[in-house]
């Protein structure tokens, strides 16, 4: 799966994600566009604004006021949810709501750089 993001500074982005951990496919990067490494079939292509608008006549949201995705990564523990969500954080993004506890499952969210919204989950169980 690819998932597409528009954003305006592409340098300072990559930074932001690589203080999280992430690494980038370097066939898939030059200055319009990044492919991020989420997982094996897993990838986030991080688009320049300019390059972005080719890919659509839409406009884009304003992620100060809207949001138009929540991107989901799971965790292999809460430790490792509550790890992530405090790198993001060192790294600039900001928190938009306190922990949800769902007892099967437990997230954080932040926004990037940019405002998009990622929520960083781990289920422990089954819901009821």
């Amino acid at each position: 799966m690819f998932v597409n993001l528009p954003v305006r500074d592409l340098d300072r982005t990559v930074a932001f994600f690589t203080a999280l951990g992430f690494s980038f496919n370097p066939k898939f990067t030059d200055e319009n566009a990044t492919c991020m490494l989420v997982g094996d079939d897993c990838f986030v292509m991080l688009l320049v604004e300019p390059f972005f608008r080719q890919f659509t006549d839409k406009q884009l949201c304003d992620t100060a006021t809207s949001i138009e995705t929540l991107v989901a990564l799971g965790a292999d523990s809460r430790e490792g949810v509550d790890a992530l969500l405090k790198a993001a954080l060192e790294a600039g993004a900001r928190e938009p709501r306190p922990a949800q506890d769902h007892g099967f499952m437990y997230t954080r969210s932040f926004e990037d750089l940019d405002g998009h919204t990622w929520e960083i989950f781990h289920m422990s169980g089954d819901p009821a």
